[in-house]
């Protein structure tokens, strides 16, 4: 049975951090009698072994804040940056968790999360891993928990936007995060009535989208709201990066596999301005006004929803279940109503995409809402 528990928060900050780290820490002390530390900032501070003690005065008031009292980075141990050079620190955090006496190591993040913890598992170490990010794209979870209250951001911020676009007959293009997955596009698009939804998943035609508006415009309604994942391609875009990445699968050198993934780097550079050409490119065409909205970090922060809280909650006392069971080597995912294990190899390196035939999207499409395709 585990006594010496570590647990660091890793990527993105994201609704919920807090109370699944209070969901963890409660149990674990008060039911199965397990010490805790806390890691801060991510896998840097496990690296560097700085530490914060997670006392039961450091786990009160914390359900409904925002962020993470622990602290997180982008940093992945067998790539970090050291002095100005990148190394593997893969040994360091060995030695950290052997100095703290650990008997096993929650990481709490997102896709990248899951490949440094198996990495670690594979060094030798007792890890778990709970499920967050606003993408919701954790691959064989349900859902992961953020999601809820970005969901609900990015509704409401559609919500307000329909009064100027109304008043103004103008077209509103918002942004959402998603650089791969559009969930949270399609569901704050749907839920907030946008007149088209472009998400990775879906590769659009421009002059569809245009057509789509200006349908619009000859049926009497001179407004329409955009919603757009940072992820969305055009169909010309989609089919550049889908040859890249063919060539890149198919190179027989490193040096050629190098150069395309420059290839793949350069497109991504550029396309961080697509939303900005898009909304300059359905001004043109449709003669109406244009504006863009960026939501940007404003969907990651303040009070998690309820179903969040809930669920990190959820998560974090089964982790503690588990961990006193022995089980390691995991992701807690969400099944249904439940919770269970998932092995950190049939997660790491994955992504959950929105399926084309998803519910969401057939009941977007029924009320007539254009993806352009």
């Amino acid at each position: 049975m585990p006594k010496h528990i570590g647990i660091l928060t890793s990527g993105g900050d994201c609704p919920g951090l807090n109370a699944a780290i209070r969901g963890i820490g409660k149990a674990a002390r008060e039911i199965f009698h397990m010490d805790l530390v806390g890691f801060c900032d991510g896998f840097r501070g496990l690296v560097h072994d700085r530490t914060m003690a997670l006392e039961s005065e450091m786990l009160s008031g914390i359900l409904t804040n925002g962020g993470t009292i622990l602290g997180t980075s982008r940093d992945k141990p067998h790539e970090m940056e050291i002095g100005g050079e990148i190394r593997d620190m893969t040994g360091a955090v060995v030695e950290t968790y052997q100095r703290n006496q650990l008997d096993a190591l929650i990481c709490i993040g997102g896709g990248g999360t899951q490949k440094n913890a198996l990495r670690l598992k594979e060094a030798g170490l007792s890890v778990v891993t709970l499920p967050k990010t606003i993408d919701n794209d954790i691959a064989r979870t349900d859902v992961s928990f953020g999601f809820d209250t970005a969901l609900g951001i990015a509704t409401e911020a559609i919500d307000r936007l329909h009064s100027t676009a109304t008043s103004h007959k103008r077209i509103i293009v918002v942004e959402t995060m998603g650089h791969r997955a559009g969930w949270l596009a399609l569901g704050a698009g749907t839920a907030g009535g946008a007149d088209v939804v472009l998400i990775p998943e879906i590769p659009y035609q421009l002059e569809r989208v245009a057509e789509a508006i200006r349908d619009r415009a000859r049926a009497g309604k001179r407004f329409s709201i955009v919603a757009v994942a940072e992820g969305a391609m055009s169909v010309d875009d989609a089919r550049e990066v889908n040859e890249i990445l063919a060539k890149k699968l198919a190179a027989k050198s490193r040096w050629e596999e190098r150069k395309l993934s420059e290839q793949l780097d350069q497109f991504h550079e550029r396309h961080l301005e697509h939303t900005v050409r898009l909304t300059q490119q359905l001004e043109k065409m449709t003669g109406q006004e244009t504006r863009l909205t960026i939501l940007g970090h404003l969907q990651r922060g303040g009070t998690p929803s309820a179903y969040d809280r809930m669920l990190a909650t959820r998560l974090g006392t089964s982790c503690a279940e588990l961990l006193n069971q022995g089980v390691s080597g995991v992701m807690i995912a969400v099944r249904g109503d439940g919770v269970e294990p998932v092995p950190l190899e049939e997660v790491a390196g994955k992504k959950k995409l929105v399926p084309p035939g998803h519910p969401w999207i057939q009941s977007a499409r029924l009320v007539g809402t254009c993806f352009g395709d």
